[in-house]
């Protein structure tokens, strides 16, 4: 009997001792022609194990690496593609900036920067200070349903300044309420809630109309019955 551990070291595990074996004798044939048209017998046998990478993009690409690999970067194959070397393989990723949003700021989100990016590029007037309101508003109550607690304008607009590395200043303001943004929404509320309730009452009336002229119709004809 021999035991796993008796045998090489298998180089890429997912794709098991089989495709290596495969590799293997791929790498003992006396031609390139030979060895090239048994590598995409090994390429399709290798799709067909791991069907996942189908869904990846270039997983032909993969695949001809992972032989490459498999092959402990010795193949002399006609490939179409280019094998990666040992050292390219090697090489560490670049390390990832950490995202500017840490501490007391992460739960704004990264959508909270790009808009105060956006604020920040716009000429002063009436559309960046309502883009400047509606960053607080939307910042406030990202607070609120992350900390589960109330947080005054003062803070939020201290936060904002912060944030836009004081490029972005609503201390001018005494609260959010008081804003343009606010009164403009409010206001359009209102004026819905108003029309809602007018077409309402216009509706009723039209009703009573209507129920009006089919009584007088109801009396004209009991009269005219009536007279015969």
């Amino acid at each position: 009997m021999e035991y796993n551990t008796q045998r090489t070291q298998l180089h890429m595990p997912e794709y098991g001792r089989i495709i290596q074996q495969l590799v293997e004798r791929c790498k003992e044939l006396p031609t390139k022609e030979e060895r090239s048209e048994m590598a995409m017998a090994i390429i399709d046998f290798m799709g067909q194990r791991n069907p996942q990478l189908r869904d990846e993009e270039n997983y032909k690409h993969k695949l001809w690496d992972h032989l490459f690999i498999l092959a402990e970067y010795d193949l002399d194959v006609d490939s179409p593609y280019p094998f990666p070397t040992r050292e390219q393989l090697a090489e560490k990723p670049k390390r990832m900036e950490y995202p500017k949003l840490q501490g007391d700021f992460k739960f704004y989100g990264k959508s909270i920067l790009q808009l105060i990016e956006k604020a920040i590029e716009l000429e002063p007037g009436d559309e960046k200070e309502a883009l400047i309101e509606v960053i607080a508003n939307n910042m406030k109550k990202s607070y609120n349903v992350y900390n589960k607690e109330h947080v005054t304008d003062d803070v939020i607009f201290r936060h904002l300044k912060e944030l836009s590395e004081n490029r972005l200043d609503l201390t001018g303001i005494e609260s959010l309420e008081k804003s343009k943004i606010y009164y403009t929404s409010n206001n359009n509320s209102r004026n819905n809630s108003n029309n809602g309730r007018n077409n309402s009452n216009n509706g009723r009336n039209n009703s009573n109309t209507n129920k009006d002229q089919t009584n007088k119709r109801r009396h004209n004809n009991n009269n005219h019955k009536n007279r015969k």
